[in-house]
């Protein structure tokens, strides 16, 4: 599972993974703690190889927390998937339980770690447009669904008992398992592909995004604040060099990346006024990642559109702020694990809209850009809405300096990638240090940054209006897979439960338990 995920992007993988998940599941028909324990490997196995990049800079200890703590959704999986998939069309609830755990994952506690759903894995994947149907939940589903279904198929060939004619109903829900994914992706695979046409002049504009680059990695990127300020000026006016040269095409916005100026310029004049020069250097509005100190005390990660002539004439403030970074839960409780822990901020959530109002030159309205900064990115709910309320292209602004040389960047971006399918928007990741990028609407990436380098991306985009079934059905298919998922459990459990009661009343009840396979009688420990 772990080696879908980029930087290897072997997307095959999590198929492979998944099916000897189910097959650890299915064989003999273990118990729930023993599925608990398989759920709790694979977990493991999973999670501390993909976030290493955690500790880079303050140690092991919240690393490796974070991964047992995560891979204790493994466990619960394990247990409730054991219980579950007793139930006909075991491939099914292996799929639907593997979802919905993902859910609650990503939801509980401190707002969810969604992290490593299984559909970011898929970059690069003939399943990939299955996101633009329902999302990151539905992808997930997929490949969960391709993996049990394929398992199902050798388990039962493997097993060669009963007659063709009672196991021909277990092959059929396996194969249909097995090929709804894929058939799904060949149906939407057309519109797939459409949304990465280039639209009519008018529906187009040029972007550049700027990643200025830090003087040092570490946690004390703050205490750099004024050199990285002028990094990005200094390549911005770079790009107004260019521009005048007759290299580049002038753009109609240009795109900072999350902490930028950390010199709020609503109160620095000096950064104010670089800010202009730089935004009048290019004859186009800057989108700049900054810090504001409200008036509670109280910081917002923003994003400020920046104009040459008219000063800051629209802000963002980051929605989904990120536990134990922006801002520390339980604070006198967590100190006590490390001495990193008070460097985590207090930031204030943003409220209002996802979209900022962006004025393009030689448009009458101004431009809806969608705007899910760094972690927000990782949420379904941030792009959903950015469309919702009428983005036209979708900006991530990122920082990604205090995580040093690590995949985080890279699995960042494939979740951009994600969501451009499940969108059918351009998105462009602007990031301090790499990897910044241009995403195509079908999830293939027109350019990209080095890591650790200045760079300029400059990319002709065309704005989209339509919206895809994804967007448009929200949180639908997650919420029926979720219900799906408890109902079958549910059901699970009073099946074994009324089972246990006839074994109670005669051990021998085989014969008046018509509702009961014999395999599942046996299954049963007998008083």
């Amino acid at each position: 599972m772990w080696g879908a995920f980029p930087p290897r992007n072997l997307w095959w993988l999590a198929v492979l993974g998944l099916a000897l998940l189910y097959a650890a599941l299915a064989v003999g028909r273990p118990r729930a703690r023993v599925g608990a324990l398989c759920g709790l490997v694979f977990g493991l196995c999973f999670w501390l190889p993909l976030l290493p990049w955690i500790g880079v800079y303050v140690g092991p200890l919240p690393w490796i927390a974070l991964a047992v703590a995560l891979s204790l959704y493994g466990a619960a999986f394990g247990a409730i998937a054991a219980v579950t998939m007793r139930l006909p069309a075991a491939p099914v609830w292996f799929a639907v339980c593997w979802i919905a755990v993902e859910w609650a994952r990503s939801s509980f506690p401190f707002g969810g770690f969604p992290w490593g759903a299984t559909a970011f894995g898929q970059v690069g994947s003939p399943l990939l447009p299955v996101a633009a149907l329902g999302g990151v939940p539905l992808l997930g589903l997929a490949v969960a669904l391709t993996a049990a279904g394929a398992a199902e198929i050798v388990r039962l060939a493997a097993r060669g008992a009963g007659s063709w004619s009672a196991r021909m109903r277990p092959v059929a829900v396996a194969a249909i398992c097995l090929l709804a994914g894929p058939v799904v992706a060949a149906v939407m695979w057309p519109s797939v592909h459409d949304a990465d046409r280039p639209g009519p002049a008018s529906s187009r504009i040029t972007v550049a995004a700027v990643q200025g680059n830090v003087p040092r990695l570490g946690l004390d990127f703050a205490s750099q604040r004024r050199a990285v300020l002028d990094n990005h000026v200094r390549e911005t006016l770079r790009l107004a060099d260019a521009i005048r040269a007759g290299r580049v095409a002038r753009p109609d916005v240009v795109l900072w990346p999350e902490n930028a100026s950390d010199i709020d310029p609503l109160e620095n004049d000096d950064a104010a006024t670089e800010i202009t020069a730089a935004s009048q250097a290019v004859a186009a509005p800057i989108l700049v990642g900054t810090l504001i100190l409200n008036a509670d005390g109280r910081p917002t990660n923003t994003v400020l559109v920046w104009d040459g002539d008219r000063g800051p004439v629209g802000r963002y403030d980051k929605h989904i702020v990120q536990p134990f970074g922006e801002y520390l839960p339980w604070r006198s409780f967590f100190r006590h694990f490390s001495s990193y822990a008070d460097q985590a901020g207090n930031f204030r959530p943003g409220t209002g809209p996802s979209v900022l109002q962006v004025p393009v030159d030689g448009r009458e309205q101004p431009v809806p850009i969608g705007v899910s900064t760094c972690w927000e990115i990782a949420f379904d709910r941030s792009p959903r809405t950015a469309v919702d309320e009428g983005a036209q292209l979708l900006y991530v602004p990122t920082n990604n300096a205090t995580f040093g040389r690590t995949q985080m960047t890279y699995q960042q971006l494939a979740m951009s990638q994600v969501r451009a399918v499940e969108t059918g928007r351009s998105v462009v990741v602007a990031a301090t240090t790499g990897v910044s990028a241009v995403v195509a609407p079908d999830g293939h990436l027109q350019q990209r940054s080095g890591f650790f380098t200045p760079a300029v991306l400059t990319a002709d985009l065309t704005l989209r209006t339509d919206t895809t079934p994804a967007v448009r059905l929200g949180v639908g298919p997650q919420a029926v897979i979720v219900v799906i998922a408890v109902a079958g459990f549910l059901v699970a459990l009073a099946r074994r439960t009324r089972l246990r009661k006839r074994l109670r009343r005669d051990p021998r009840a085989d014969g008046d338990s018509p509702d009961l396979t014999a395999e599942e009688i046996d299954d049963t420990p007998h008083p």
